[in-house]
C-alpha cells in the first residue's frame, strides 16, 4: 500500500463530485500494467479505460478511476486533495515504508538514465548515471531531498524544467536509491523496465555491485519462479 500510495501521489488524482454525492480516485498511466497491478492491490473491479492523451506525444494512456468514499477521504487525510500537482506536500511516510512510498512515486515520476560512451577499444564505457524524481510541487520535492537525506543520499539537487521541478540524484546517491527502493520486494511489485535499466548499469560496471545489490537482482533474475 505505501507502494501504491506513492504511485498515486505521483500519477493519480482526487475528484470530489457533491452534485452526484461522488468521490472519485483517478489513477492513469501509459503502463497497462502498472494500472493492472493497482487495480489487483485495491480489490477493484472498475473497468480500465483507454485515452489518447494531449500531452506525452499522444501515447496511449490506462486510466482507473474508481468511486470510494472511503479511499477518497484516507487518501485526503494523507495530505492529497483535488488539483494537488502543484502544491502537494510530502506525507509523513514511516521510515520502513519510505523505500516503498519512493519505488511507488518513481514508477508515476522519475526516471533513471545513464551516459554511455565507446572506449579506446570500442568497449562500451558508462559514464555516470542520474536518478530523477518530478513533481509540479517543489515543496514536495524538497521534503522528499529532506527524507531522502536521512538515509544517507545528500547530493539530490533541485532545477526547474518544462512547467516542473526535478530532483536529480548522481551515481553514488542512484545506487543507494536503487537498493533503498528494490530491498524486500516481491516479484511484479514494480515498473521492470526502469529497474532492467538499473540492472544494464551495474551489468557494464560489476565494480559497483555490492552484497545488497547482487541479492536484489539475483532475485529478481526474469526467469525467476514464484514457488
Amino acid at each position: 500500500m505505501a507502494y501504491v500510495l506513492g504511485y498515486i501521489y505521483a500519477d493519480g488524482s482526487l475528484n470530489d463530485s457533491p452534485y452526484m454525492r461522488g468521490k472519485y480516485i483517478q489513477i492513469t498511466s501509459i503502463d497497462e500494467d502498472s494500472i493492472q497491478r493497482i487495480k489487483k492491490w485495491l480489490n477493484s473491479e472498475h473497468k480500465i479505460t483507454r485515452k489518447k492523451s494531449n500531452f506525452i506525444g499522444g501515447k496511449i494512456c490506462f486510466i482507473l478511476r474508481i468511486g470510494s468514499h472511503k479511499i477518497y477521504n484516507d487518501l485526503f487525510g494523507f495530505g492529497l486533495y483535488p488539483n494537488k500537482s502543484l502544491t502537494v506536500n510530502f506525507p509523513k511516510i514511516p521510515k520502513k515504508y519510505l523505500g516503498h512510498f519512493i519505488r511507488g512515486y518513481f514508477d508515476g515520476d522519475g526516471c533513471i538514465y545513464f551516459e554511455k560512451r565507446k572506449g579506446s577499444k570500442e568497449q562500451l564505457v558508462v559514464k555516470r548515471i542520474r536518478t530523477i524524481f518530478t513533481s509540479g510541487s517543489k515543496k514536495f520535492l524538497e521534503d522528499m531531498s529532506v527524507y531522502l537525506a536521512e538515509r544517507g543520499l545528500k547530493n539530490g539537487r533541485i532545477y526547474y524544467n518544462q512547467r516542473a521541478f526535478q530532483l536529480k540524484y548522481p551515481t553514488s546517491d542512484s545506487i543507494k536509491i536503487f537498493q533503498l527502493m528494490y530491498h524486500k520486494t516481491g516479484i511484479n511489485s514494480f515498473f521492470m523496465r526502469k529497474f532492467n535499466i538499473f540492472k544494464e548499469y551495474f551489468k557494464l560496471r560489476p565494480q559497483m555491485i555490492n552484497l545488497k545489490i547482487k541479492r536484489i537482482l539475483s532475485y529478481h533474475k526474469q526467469d525467476h519462479v514464484v514457488k
